[in-house]
């Protein structure tokens, strides 16, 4: 019996292990998601971020399909990534995680939220009933950046960059333009701001390089010191 323990928990070990960065992604969801639970009830004062443009973008309820889609989109993503290109999960996991935990940062120093969303709605349909329980589940608060653009733009460049979507150009097609999608959603259905989009393409940028870029510098000089 003894021995049977040993060994199912070196199989336990050896899996965890073999995906390791499915493993700390998924225990860091849940600290981001109790984080984000408590910073969602807290009552504090929050600071209004209305950007100048925000009122001329129209309110466009058939795009809270795509920012619904979102939730499946990162999630099966990252564990197909995990499971398949572990060289680029890992990158892609250390991207989700930085960006996320700035949000978590950003909105506990600085409470932020918006006034954006209608106050009546025009018309009925299946769109605006779905609308109206993700008003009621998602408060306009704690908004900036915008983690569904940043994780968005995140599976977009993964997608781009594995060798898993190498040759299948109508899947990495579709992928990008559901991430477009979702990224446009956000603020058509008055979710977002636009200064919350246009930060996460900022926070995006500066992680990318970061991320990406100087881990490849590391792995040239690692590869330049193992050839002489």
């Amino acid at each position: 019996m003894k021995k049977e323990k040993n060994h199912l928990g070196r199989r336990l070990f050896g899996l965890v292990m073999q995906y390791k960065s499915l493993a700390v992604m998924s225990v860091y969801a849940v600290f981001y998601l109790i984080a984000f639970y408590y910073l969602e009830r807290r009552d504090v004062a929050v600071h209004e971020i209305n950007f100048g443009i925000d009122e001329y973008i129209p309110f466009c309820e058939i795009f809270i399909v795509p920012y619904l889609l979102w939730f499946a989109y990162v999630a099966v993503t990252v564990v197909y990534l995990c499971i398949r290109d572990r060289e680029e999960s890992d990158k892609l996991v250390a991207f989700l995680m930085a960006g996320m935990t700035i949000f978590i940062v950003v909105s506990a120093v600085f409470p932020n939220g918006h006034n954006l969303r209608p106050k009546v709605f025009e018309r009925d349909n299946i769109f605006i009933d779905l609308i109206r329980q993700l008003y009621m589940a998602d408060t306009p608060t704690n908004i900036l950046p915008s983690i569904h653009v940043y994780n968005s733009i995140a599976i977009m460049i993964a997608v781009w960059r594995s060798r898993c979507f190498a040759g299948h150009n109508v899947i990495k097609t579709l992928m990008l333009s559901l991430g477009m999608s979702i990224i446009c959603s956000t603020v058509l259905i008055k979710q977002h701001s636009m200064l919350d989009v246009l930060l996460a393409f900022l926070l995006s940028a500066v992680m990318y390089s970061i991320c990406y870029k100087r881990t490849a510098v590391r792995e040239k000089r690692v590869s330049a010191a193992r050839i002489k």
